[in-house]
């Protein structure tokens, strides 16, 4: 019977702490901490060195995560269409390299040459933004205004596998509902990904 209300009480520990971390992190209409995080040029880089911007798409990706793969193609586009618009792209890969080597800062200047990112590439290598931001997955978007007050969160769009067959465009609609000086909406959708591989804590 001890054994028993133990493993339930360490279940509910557990679960406590996991609902706690998913809840943690910025909501919609936070203001998003900047931050000085390195680039894949050597230099570091923060929102406030973007000049002209009327807001920011954060994106959290990596270099392994399937995922994040199919969507790379996404997030040049966007940042080909948005910039201009003072929207600009800001990818920041939190993944641990320890747990994935492919994601190390070396491997992060090869994969931006060969897919030819035109934005900057951010390595959050302690994990602090990541889990300021509140970030769970790769691809995981923060859509900014040029305050950093977060008017969106989630995925770029509602199919993860094939961009052709995508039928709802969030982060398009919401840039352009502050375009047009409302608020987008929905706000909020799940981002589908990989998990993000923390550090471990041993």
């Amino acid at each position: 019977m001890r054994t028993k209300l133990s493993l339930v009480f360490l279940a509910g520990l557990v679960g406590l702490l996991f609902s706690s971390f998913v809840e943690g992190g910025l909501k919609v209409g936070d203001t998003a901490p900047d931050f000085k995080l390195k680039n894949i040029d050597g230099q570091m880089m923060s929102l406030a060195d973007i000049d002209d911007a009327e807001g920011y798409i954060v994106v959290f990706t990596c270099n392994t995560c399937p995922f994040s793969v199919k969507y790379e193609d996404r997030i040049i586009a966007a940042n080909k269409k948005y910039a201009s618009m003072g929207y600009p792209v800001v990818a920041i890969n939190p993944n641990d390299a320890n747990r994935r080597p492919g994601d190390s800062f070396e491997e992060m200047k090869v994969r931006a040459k060969d897919k030819g990112f035109d934005f900057p590439y951010l390595y959050d290598e302690t994990q602090e933004i990541a889990t300021a931001y509140g970030a769970t997955h790769t691809p995981h978007v923060y859509l900014l205004d040029k305050n950093r007050t977060v008017q969106y969160i989630g995925a770029i769009d509602n199919n993860a596998n094939d961009a052709q067959e995508a039928s709802e465009f969030y982060l398009s609609d919401a840039i352009s509902a502050l375009k047009a000086g409302k608020k987008p909406s929905p706000d909020f959708t799940k981002a589908v990904g990989c998990t993000i591989k923390w550090k471990s804590t041993n």
